[in-house]
């Protein structure tokens, strides 16, 4: 399909691009580029069941977030209702405009969850498990595992399900659920043992070669004086603007020792190779139409911060306004959809 590397940037950008837009209509398209790419690519895959999981997960986040701002934001002109002003925090006017600002927080709630569900529907789980760098294999293993824990879950309860109704068991009540909560348990604790069995057969925690006492302080001394660069550097740029250039110095000091302590415990890590996945145009153009979006919006933010802004509370206007210079770029998000090769209909 894609390249790991190429499926990464585009979560990257698209996720980003969820979390910095708030604008709902600019983050309605970006919802639209995941659901087009779960429809074109997901869809028939093995983990394309988890994908109403989170959706699901994201409608009910909705359902909490609009009553919540609704309760506790009172600010607007249009009031719709009012709730005792003697209630703590809740008490006063429910508006219309606060309806609006809670719709707006939880659809960028959901777009944020639709990204994720779609990269997860459609990316290769094994391909990102070898692309993790050596020095992260144990914690590749567990995000690995973790990433793949509700796709597997959803179709161990599905079968289990099926099973049930084929012996003639009919769900009415939650107390009907034990006889699928029993095998559900029972089939998850069988694959982590089977994980575990093979993980030890492969030679899991084995292939690193320990370390002496002189390079452990060494590289506990490099780790250290890194963050330490890290946190420093921030520390200058928060509180002394003028000595900017100084703390973006020290920052980048601080990231390139992290980054040789990461290439020396990288080093220590033997890793075989059986097939390396090959880097196609389509790849190449898929990281394109990733990074124009992101490019374009930290330039819109650059110039124009309040254009990716949307506020219903007065002064501003509630209705959001769209500018089709900033909303363009983000179609390019559907990209996967378009490049993905098409199923050869002559070999089935």
């Amino acid at each position: 399909m894609f390249h790991t590397i190429a499926w990464l940037i585009w979560l990257a950008c698209a996720g980003a691009l969820a979390l910095v837009v708030s604008h709902p209509l600019y983050a309605l398209l970006i919802l639209g580029a995941g659901g087009v790419i779960y429809l074109a690519l997901g869809r028939h895959a093995p983990t394309g069941r988890s994908w109403a999981v989170f959706v699901r997960i994201g409608l009910a986040l909705a359902l909490v977030a609009v009553p919540f701002n609704m309760a506790f934001v009172h600010a607007g002109d249009v009031v719709l209702f009012a709730l005792p002003r003697d209630w703590p925090l809740v008490g006063g006017p429910i508006t219309f405009e606060s309806f609006l600002g809670g719709l707006a927080r939880a659809l960028q709630l959901l777009t944020i969850l639709v990204v994720f569900a779609a990269f997860n529907a459609a990316a290769d789980h094994y391909q990102l498990l070898r692309a993790t760098p050596a020095f992260l294999f144990e914690a590749g293993i567990m995000v690995t595992i973790a990433i793949t824990f509700v796709p597997q879950m959803t179709i161990a309860a599905r079968d289990i399900r099926q099973a049930q109704r084929i012996r003639g068991h009919r769900f009415r009540s939650w107390r009907d659920l034990l006889p699928l909560l029993m095998p559900l348990l029972t089939t998850s604790l069988e694959r982590a043992i089977q994980l575990a069995e093979a993980m030890e057969s492969r030679g899991f925690a084995r292939a690193a070669r320990p370390l002496t006492a002189a390079r452990r302080v060494l590289v506990q001394t490099l780790t250290l004086a890194g963050l330490l660069g890290l946190l420093l550097g921030l520390f200058v740029m928060a509180y002394w603007p003028t000595w900017a250039a100084l703390g973006w110095g020290v920052v980048g000091l601080g990231a390139l020792v992290l980054a040789g302590v990461f290439w020396l415990q990288g080093r220590r890590v033997q890793r075989t190779r059986y097939r390396r996945p090959r880097w196609r145009p389509r790849d190449t153009a898929l990281v394109l139409a990733s990074l124009v979006p992101a490019l374009a919006i930290l330039a819109v933010k650059a110039l124009d911060p309040w254009a990716l802004v949307y506020s219903p509370y007065p002064p501003f206007s509630p209705w959001p306004t769209f500018n089709l210079t900033v909303g363009w770029p983000l179609i390019l998000l559907a990209a996967p959809a378009l490049l993905a090769p098409r199923p050869d209909k002559r070999k089935t």
